[in-house]
């Protein structure tokens, strides 16, 4: 449980700096707030930031349950490719935002797995 421990505070940590590019853009372009519309470049560091918030809420409690009920090693790994996915997906939306599928489809992979992972464990445990 160590391991998806640390996947979660880097997780978390890679939220943070995405949160931070957000608001540098927003500075740069000089997008006051409250407005979340201005600038192009602003505007995809903002969705970039808005979509990994949503990602997240799937993903964390997913990548959770899956490791009581199914493996914390393979929760651990797969929070990792979550966690590369969203990686891939920021640099790629930032840059060309039609340039987002595959970054985006390794982090919702990852988290359809852990959450089908979790739902069959659980259910193991039930019945």
């Amino acid at each position: 449980m160590n391991w998806v421990a640390m996947v979660t505070l880097l997780g978390l940590l890679e939220y943070v700096g995405i949160t931070m590019r957000c608001a540098r853009a927003r500075a740069l372009y000089g997008v006051r707030a409250p407005a979340v519309t201005g600038h192009d470049v602003f505007e995809r560091h903002y969705r970039v930031q808005q979509n990994t918030l949503e990602q997240m809420l799937a993903w964390l409690p997913a990548m959770w349950i899956f490791a009581v009920y199914a493996s914390p090693e393979w929760a651990a790994v797969l929070g990792g490719v979550f966690i590369v996915g969203r990686a891939l997906y920021a640099r790629a939306y930032v840059a060309d935002p039609r340039q987002r599928g595959p970054g985006f489809g390794l982090s919702a992979g990852a988290t359809l797995v852990l959450l089908s992972g979790g739902f069959i464990g659980v259910l193991v445990q039930l019945f």
